[in-house]
C-alpha cells in the first residue's frame, strides 16, 4: 500500500522518543513533525538523519483506513496502548 497523498497522520498521532533534526528530545503525540511540508509530506524520507521509528512505521489498510481521521484515531489508539505506564 502506498501512502495517501494529504494525509501525514503517521508523523502527527505518534509520539518519537528518538532525536530528529530540531527536536532533539523527539516529538510527542499529537504534534506535526516540524518537517512535514505543506502537503503533508515528509522532507526527511529517505534521508540518514530521518528517524528509524519512522522508517519502519509502513502504510497498512487496516491502520490508514479510508481517509486521514481514521488514521489519526488508529494510531492515537496503538500511541495510548503501547505509552509506558
Amino acid at each position: 500500500m502506498d501512502c495517501r497523498p494529504g494525509c501525514g497522520a503517521c508523523c502527527t498521532a505518534p509520539s518519537i522518543s528518538s532525536p530528529l533534526p530540531g527536536l532533539p528530545h523527539g516529538k510527542p503525540a499529537g504534534m506535526p513533525c516540524p518537517h512535514l511540508d505543506a502537503a503533508l509530506r515528509c522532507q526527511l524520507f529517505g534521508r540518514p538523519e530521518r528517524p528509524a521509528v519512522c522508517a519502519s512505521l509502513q502504510p497498512h489498510a487496516d491502520m490508514c483506513g479510508r481517509e486521514r481521521a481514521h488514521a489519526m484515531q488508529w494510531l492515537a489508539r496503538l500511541e495510548r496502548a503501547t505509552a509506558p505506564s
